[in-house]
This record gives C-alpha cells, structure tokens and sequence, in this order.
C-alpha cells in the first residue's frame, strides 16, 4: 500500500512538472536581404532568437528580387507561408519585415515593443500541445490531442543557427552587410494530423549542421498546435 502511495506520488509529481513546462513560442521574420527597411527586424530577430522559450526563424523572401537583387536564402514556398498568413490574418498584402507569432498574431517587424508583447501573451496563453517525439533521426510520432475542425499540418523546418551575413551588390542594401540569424533551408509539409496518435518519416537533411524543428499548425496558415526539437 506504501509502495502504491509512493509510486502515486511520483507519478503525480511528474505529471505536474509536465503541465507546468511551458511549449516555446514561435516567432517567425519575413524579411529579404533586398529590403531598404529590414536589416534592424533582422538584429532583433538575432537576439529574440537568443531568449528562453522562444524559437525565432528567419524566412527570406524573393518578391524583393526585381530590384536587383536575387536573394541568396529565398525560396518561393516562403513566401506561399507568408501569403497562407495574409489570408489566415485578413491582410491586404504580404510585406516585410513582417513578424508572425505562433501563427495567430502579426507586427510590423520594427515595432519591437509590440512584438515582446505578443511574445509574452503567447507564452502566458493556455497549451495543450500534442506530444511529439523523435524517433531515431528519421521518424517523429506525434501523439493525441485537441484538434480544430479541418486538422492540422505537420511541418518539417531545418534551419541554420548561425549568424549568416551577406553584402548584396544591387538594391536596397547594394554594399551593406546584411546578417540574419536562424535562416530556414527547408520546409516540408509531412502530413495531417487528426488528433491521433500518427508516425511521420522524416528526409535527410540537405546540409550538415541546420537544425530540425518540427511544427502542428493549423492548415493554411493557422494556429500553431505544438513545437518540438530533437535533444541535442
């Protein structure tokens, strides 16, 4: 009976250690290395990128690129992201910098005080993220949980967490170092998550050293759901 009281306990605790863990918050920068207005978003996205419980990403855009500049870390299906986020959010138009949190809220990216503010809210709303773990490096299992009607997206994201600095030589910045932090290499939409338990196959990466993350999102644009990252 002692031993049964104990184990109660120790379980009891646990599970309380578990609620008590905060998911982080996902912030996410639309920004171009040819926007004239983006290198101060890009600096406070690198130290926002540095914060406890938050998980910052750089993604570039390439609609900046008809000024001369082709944008060495663009790629179109960041900006479909961005537009899922126009339309989700009932805005006129895409732009940079722009800053999407936790995909529910969004701030022009040089408000900074406003973007701390809906960081903080974020991290201090109610969460009940489905569990998600890895599997070895090439499988994630995400567990049960609430879903929306119409599901949610699993997303792969790999992204580099160096500071990367390029000087582009057209445009805006033509001849000014532009460094971005976090900048996503890759997005793959793995499949629906219905609120059962479901194994994703994860690829290979395409380079060394970008680091996963997986997302629960809400389709087109939504909510995000849960976050997770393989133990380094």
């Amino acid at each position: 009976m002692r031993k049964a009281s104990l184990f109660s306990l120790i379980l009891l605790a646990s599970s309380a250690g578990a609620a008590a863990a905060r998911p982080a918050v996902l912030v996410e920068l639309f920004t171009a290395q040819g926007c004239g207005s983006c290198n101060e978003a890009n600096g406070y996205l690198g130290k926002l990128a540095e914060r406890p419980g938050v998980i910052a990403l750089t993604f570039s855009v390439d609609y900046w690129d008809y000024l001369g500049w082709t944008d060495t870390f663009a790629k179109p299906e960041y900006a479909e992201r961005q537009k899922a986020y126009v339309t989700r959010l009932k805005l006129r138009e895409p732009y940079t910098p722009q800053v999407v949190i936790d995909g529910h809220e969004e701030v022009q990216g040089l408000k900074t005080a406003e973007v701390d503010r809906l960081v903080r809210a974020a991290a201090a709303a109610p969460h009940n993220p489905p569990d998600i773990r890895f599997v070895g490096p090439r499988r994630v299992d995400v567990g049960s949980g609430r879903v929306a009607k119409g599901g949610a997206d699993v997303w792969l994201i790999r992204y580099d967490p160096r500071a990367i600095e390029v000087t582009p030589k057209a445009g805006d910045n033509r001849g000014e170092a532009v460094v971005q932090k976090n900048v996503v290499r890759e997005i793959r939409r793995l499949g629906a998550w219905r609120g059962r338990p479901q194994a994703y196959r994860l690829p290979a990466p395409s380079d060394d050293g970008l680091k996963t993350l997986i997302v629960v999102q809400g389709p087109k644009g939504g909510r995000v759901l849960g976050l997770a990252q393989p133990k380094s």
